[in-house]
C-alpha cells in the first residue's frame, strides 16, 4: 500500500471505512466548523457522491496518528473524461476535452484548522508528486478556495492572478456556475501588491504558481461552504526542473 513517511509526518491512502470518515470530518472542521454559527444538529461531516470515486490521502503525525491534512484523487484517463470531474459541475471545460494525456484532479484539500506547519503542505506535495510519476499524469488540476466570499478582500491576489497566472487560451476554463466574480475584467489596469497577495492567496495555490500552474479568469462564489474558488491546471512539464528535483527528493 502507498506510504511515505518524512520527519514528524507520514501519508497514506485511506484504506477503510473510518479512514475516510475521519478525512469527512476534517474536512468539515475545516470547511464548515471553522465558519461558526452551525446547527447544534448539523452532521459533523463533509460528504459527497465524489467520495466513492475518489482516492483518499490523509497525512498523519507519526507519533500520534492525528489526522492533520487530506485530500482525494480523481483519475482521468484523459481530457475526453473531464466531465467526470468535481470542477466540471462550476466551469465549462469543453477545452480540456483535447488534453490527450493522463490527468488527476485533486480536490478537498485542507489541513486541520490552527495549523500552519511548512512540513504538512511539503509532505502533501511528495505524495501527490509519487502519485504523478506513478500514473505518468501529465495534468493536475483542481478548485483553489479562498476562504471568503468577500472578493475585494482577496483583491491583490487576483490583480496578480490575472497579470501573470492566466490559462493558456487553448486550455481556458469559460464560465458555468450562477454566481461568479470575472475578477480579471473588474481589475484592468489595477496592479496588485505582490506581497499582500502573497499573504492572502492560498498556501496551495502558492505552491501551484511556483510550479508554472495558471488559474481561469474568473472565481465561483460558493456561498455554501463560504468561499471563492478558481479552476487550477498545472502542466507537470511545465514543472521548472528545479522544483520538480525537490518534490521528488520528498517523494522519495
Amino acid at each position: 500500500m502507498f506510504s511515505l513517511a518524512r520527519g514528524r509526518y507520514g501519508a497514506r491512502f485511506a484504506a477503510t471505512p473510518s479512514d475516510l470518515r475521519a478525512a469527512q470530518a476534517l474536512r468539515w472542521r475545516s470547511f464548515v466548523g471553522a465558519r461558526g454559527g452551525i446547527a447544534a444538529d448539523a452532521v459533523p461531516l463533509d460528504a459527497d457522491e465524489f467520495d466513492a470515486v475518489c482516492r483518499h490521502v490523509l497525512v498523519e503525525e507519526v507519533a500520534t496518528g492525528r489526522l492533520v491534512c487530506c485530500f482525494r484523487l480523481l483519475p482521468l484517463k484523459d481530457g475526453s473524461e473531464i466531465g467526470r470531474s468535481y470542477s466540471a459541475r462550476y466551469y465549462e471545460l469543453s477545452a480540456l476535452r483535447g488534453f490527450s494525456g493522463p490527468m488527476v484532479e485533486m480536490g478537498r484539500f485542507c489541513m486541520e484548522p490552527g495549523l500552519h506547519d511548512p512540513d504538512i503542505l511539503r509532505l502533501a506535495w511528495g505524495a501527490m508528486t509519487r502519485f504523478v510519476d506513478a500514473g505518468k499524469v501529465e495534468m493536475l488540476f483542481g478548485c483553489s478556495s479562498f476562504t471568503g466570499t468577500d472578493w475585494e478582500y482577496f483583491a491583490d491576489a487576483f490583480a496578480v492572478l490575472a497579470e501573470r497566472h492566466l490559462a493558456p487560451r487553448r486550455w481556458w476554463p469559460r464560465v458555468k456556475a450562477p454566481k461568479v466574480v470575472r475578477y480579471a475584467r473588474a481589475l484592468i489596469g489595477r496592479p496588485g501588491d505582490p506581497k499582500q497577495a502573497m499573504l492572502r492567496m492560498p498556501p496551495l495555490l502558492r505552491s501551484y504558481l511556483t510550479m508554472g500552474g495558471w488559474v481561469s479568469d474568473h472565481a465561483v462564489v460558493d456561498e455554501d461552504l463560504g468561499t471563492l474558488h478558481v479552476f487550477t491546471g498545472l502542466e507537470i512539464g511545465a514543472i521548472p526542473p528545479a522544483r520538480a528535483r525537490a518534490l521528488r527528493m520528498v517523494a522519495g
